[in-house]
């Protein structure tokens, strides 16, 4: 049982790096794989009562993320709608691609630390396509956002899921953390813009404002109270979660209530067919809820995984055979750029107890920073990838292609700074 559904996960995620070979939308695979996957669990076990609470468990937490994604998308919707990020966009007046490629990467990498790294990649593609016109030179700088969001998560106790849980579990103290990782992470950024500072070239196409549109009927206060609710809101959610210890969607839901609210009492003077494009629920219909769905069917393959023990026997094998904490550690940062960088980490938290690597040991602070930036190798390897895949189109091999060594060069340098400095 165990064998076959390693294999089906093998070639699921094999026709999902193909999507665009064999014309076969990543989503439906992803989906297939997840379900087939725990068919075979059920098929292969006497106890299907423990398997169903299994599910039940695994299917919580990616509703969570799901519904996380949601609602941080329809708030950048509603926001852009009201043409809410022409407030940062007016005031990048560059066309030169490397500097704007340095603002955008510096931008996103401390806003992914307030934020998180998810909401940081939505917000900030969403901005890229008021900013750059040519499909190819924007996934680039989307490629390079994914990087940025991740380095800047890695730091930040609130800025990616694996941070997050290390610092719950009591493995990592906020303030150390971000002490001691800010300068590796921003060294895995940093490192690849200085690469790319010799090879970008030219200027930068903007996108042609067409004469009359539906932001014609937004006024500029409407467009500023629109674009401060939002970020307003999405800065909230760390704050609302630190405070009421209540997972991050619930969070974004109170966000999305309020600025769905505001947005309705703009327009509530307007009749019915001039208020619908400023709506929460046209916004809604214009999201992309099969990069949601792709997203699900990932995590529940890899649920399997988890529950099956694959994960944690291969991280008590890497244990056993490598044996050198740092070089595990490091490895499982690899890793993470093709499974879930969360399971890992949760393994990895059940193999150390804090007895014998209290909080704040050398461990702790090394995985925060593998388990966040070593995902930015592969667009599939973190949730900010799996977001911006989605949104940009962008493909397997195209990212592997144009981003991934850039994506290593910069985890190498910080891992790097990070041992020896």
């Amino acid at each position: 049982m165990i064998t076959a559904i390693i294999i089906i996960f093998v070639i699921g995620y094999l026709f999902i790096t193909l999507e665009h070979n064999i014309n076969l939308n990543k989503t439906a695979t992803a989906l297939l794989t997840g379900v087939i996957c725990w068919t075979l669990y059920a098929l292969g076990s006497s106890d299907s009562h423990h398997i169903v609470e299994e599910l039940s468990h695994h299917l919580a937490n990616i509703s969570e993320i799901a519904f996380f994604l949601l609602g941080a998308m329809t708030i950048v919707e509603l926001v852009d709608a009201h043409q809410g990020f022409g407030v940062i966009t007016e005031r990048i007046h560059t066309k030169d691609s490397r500097a704007l490629l340095w603002i955008i990467s510096i931008l996103t990498f401390f806003l992914s630390a307030v934020l998180d790294n998810l909401t940081t990649a939505i917000v900030m593609v969403s901005l890229l396509r008021k900013i750059i016109r040519d499909d190819e030179m924007r996934r680039f700088f989307a490629g390079i956002v994914i990087i940025a969001a991740n380095a800047g998560g890695a730091w930040s106790p609130l800025g990616d899921v694996t941070t997050t849980m290390l610092w719950i579990g009591g493995q990592i103290s906020a303030v150390n953390v971000m002490k001691t990782l800010f300068i590796p992470s921003l060294v895995a950024l940093i490192v690849p813009l200085i690469y790319l500072s010799f090879k970008l070239k030219g200027s930068i196409a903007t996108p042609k404002v067409s004469k009359k549109s539906e932001a014609d009927d937004v006024t500029d206060k409407e467009r500023n109270i629109m674009f401060g609710t939002g970020i307003g809101m999405l800065l909230f959610v760390p704050i609302f979660k630190t405070v009421t210890h209540l997972p991050p969607y619930m969070g974004i839901l109170l966000a999305l209530g309020v600025v769905w609210i505001v947005s309705e009492i703009l327009h509530s003077k307007k009749d019915e067919e001039d208020r619908k494009p400023f709506t929460a629920s046209h916004a809604l219909s214009k999201i992309d809820t099969s990069s949601i769905l792709f997203f699900m069917g990932i995590l529940l393959a890899i649920g399997v995984l988890e529950v099956t023990h694959v994960l944690t026997d291969l991280a008590a094998w890497m244990n056993d055979t490598i044996g050198n904490l740092d070089a595990i550690v490091f490895i499982i940062g690899i890793a993470s750029a093709v499974i879930d960088n969360v399971p890992l980490v949760a393994a990895s938290m059940g193999m150390y107890d804090l007895a014998t690597y209290p909080q704040d040991h050398r461990i702790w602070e090394f995985l925060a920073y593998c388990a966040g930036t070593g995902g930015s190798m592969l667009i599939i390897g973190s949730a900010a990838g799996v977001a911006v895949m989605g949104m940009e189109r962008i493909s397997f091999f195209w990212y592997l292609k144009r981003i991934s060594l850039l994506a290593l060069i910069g985890y190498v340098a910080g891992a790097l700074v990070f041992l020896f400095v």
